[in-house]
């Protein structure tokens, strides 16, 4: 049998063991190696955010096709593939930085500058003229009772839909969308596409929500609303040409019946950031209009 103190001095000797053990776990190392990956699950995040629906979805698949064709030659023992590998990436990565060199001295110039603020500011003005001229065009078209498809690119890309379109590559103002959506006009039928608070392209076509839920009076317009807020997070405006009702989708869900108070509100919650959001963004939008205006295939 263990004596009193005996037992006390084992307890004492487990209970440090155990706090060493403990505290090997939150080393700095440790640490440093959980904000490692953090960082790099951000970046992969909000490359994937870039580059949905563009071109450069294309360019991804094909890198990850070469460096599989690596793993699986260096698995089996393809020596020679591998070595043309190896040297398809090398090259690549240099003519990559060759080609591009403009652009990625640009932009180093603009971060360094820290033009980035400067910019998301600017961004957070002309999301607020925009607001301005949506408004304008809302109140003529809804109390007119003329029908109107709006659809305006958050995160998500909007490629495929915008390619199916007429370009516009206009500045958003209330008069532009009006006359877009007059009736008998050659581009009222589909929808307009904003994107970076422009208006990119009008008649465009939207895929069609099939859902059950969706009440039988509501029309093709109010179809492609949904159908394009179930695939990707935009927000789109419909007017409808019978009542003249403004709704608004995003995210899978409907919102009918809204008045001026409402979607004003509902544009300043989904459009307009603080300066720390501002900033994000815009380093994003950059990126993002980088990838898409070198890869998006011709547009």
């Amino acid at each position: 049998m263990f004596t009193q103190l005996e037992c006390y001095n084992i307890a004492d000797k487990l209970i440090k063991e155990r706090a060493m053990n403990w505290s090997g776990i939150f080393t700095l190392h440790n640490f440093t190696n959980l904000i490692d990956i953090l960082v790099v699950w951000f970046l992969i995040y909000n490359l994937i955010l870039m580059v949905r629906g563009t071109k450069a979805v294309q360019l991804l698949r094909g890198i990850v096709f070469i460096l599989l064709i690596k793993i699986v030659s260096v698995w089996i023992g393809l020596s020679t593939v591998s070595w043309i590998m190896d040297q398809v990436i090398n090259w690549g990565v240099i003519a990559i930085v060759v080609i591009f060199q403009p652009e990625i001295r640009r932009g180093l110039e603009h971060l360094g500058r820290g033009s980035l603020f400067v910019r998301g500011r600017q961004e957070n003005e002309a999301a607020k003229k925009m607001i301005s001229s949506l408004d304008k065009a809302i109140q003529y078209m809804s109390k007119r009772r003329i029908g109107a498809l709006i659809t305006i690119q958050m995160n998500t890309g909007l490629e495929e839909y915008i390619e199916t379109g007429i370009d516009i590559d206009a500045e958003v103002s209330g008069e532009l969308l009006i006359n877009i959506f007059i009736p008998n006009t050659p581009l009222h039928d589909g929808a307009v596409i904003i994107k970076n608070n422009r208006v990119a392209v009008a008649a465009a076509y939207l895929p069609l929500s099939q859902s059950n839920l969706i009440p039988k009076e509501l029309g093709t317009r109010h179809r492609a609303a949904v159908g394009i807020s179930e695939l990707t997070d935009a927000m789109t405006v419909v007017i409808s040409e019978e009542t003249g009702e403004v709704s608004i989708t995003q995210n899978n869900e409907l919102l009918r019946g809204m008045t001026q108070d409402d979607y004003l509100k509902y544009f300043r919650d989904q459009l307009l950031t603080d300066e720390s959001q501002q900033t994000h963004r815009t380093l994003i939008n950059t990126i993002s209009a980088f990838i898409e205006n070198h890869f998006k295939g011709g547009r």
